[in-house]
């Protein structure tokens, strides 16, 4: 049976079991929005608090992944420059997270998933924690236990910090 409708918020304790955190790239860790150049390439704006988020749920031991739709070489430079693992190209986020999963030995129930839109929704239906950005399209924020008040790629990840390791938290 398909789960529908927003789950009940997870505690702090249960947050601070969370053993992946799964972000899906285009709007959340992004603006959504896209700077397409005269000769063809593509720019994002990316948030530096994010980057330093995500550098303390390493240091807490969280396990994160880029999980994106799109093939494209910002979503690969920005995965280098987190030193966090990036599948791209993925037509079926839902199959490549039960993949993953398996493959690392973690739980879905301790899966934090980050997404903003439809392709993600099934990913999302199928992890303990599904969390959006404020600004995530109806259908995925009806599905989130947690709506972030922050949009995406205004510090998603940083307020995900925040939300599981407490107000304290630094950055």
């Amino acid at each position: 049976m398909k789960k529908t409708g927003r789950r009940s918020p997870p505690t702090a304790r249960t947050l601070r079991a969370v053993e992946l955190i799964v972000y899906d790239f285009d709007g959340v860790l992004t603006d959504n929005r896209v700077i397409l150049r005269e000769d063809g390439m593509e720019s994002v704006t990316v948030n530096r608090s994010d980057g330093l988020a995500i550098g303390l749920f390493k240091t807490m031991g969280i396990k994160q992944l880029i999980l994106s739709k799109e093939r494209n070489r910002i979503v690969t430079a920005r995965a280098r420059k987190l030193k966090i693992p990036c599948l791209q190209g993925v037509d079926d986020k839902r199959r490549a997270l039960l993949r993953y999963c398996r493959s690392h030995g973690i739980g879905l129930g301790q899966v934090v998933y980050v997404g903003n839109d439809l392709n993600d929704q099934e990913p999302m239906l199928a992890v303990g924690h599904p969390v959006c950005p404020a600004d995530a399209c109806a259908e995925i924020r009806a599905i989130s236990q947690i709506v972030l008040k922050t949009p995406g790629g205004a510090g998603v990840a940083r307020e995900l910090l925040r939300r599981i390791a407490g107000p304290s938290s630094k950055p």
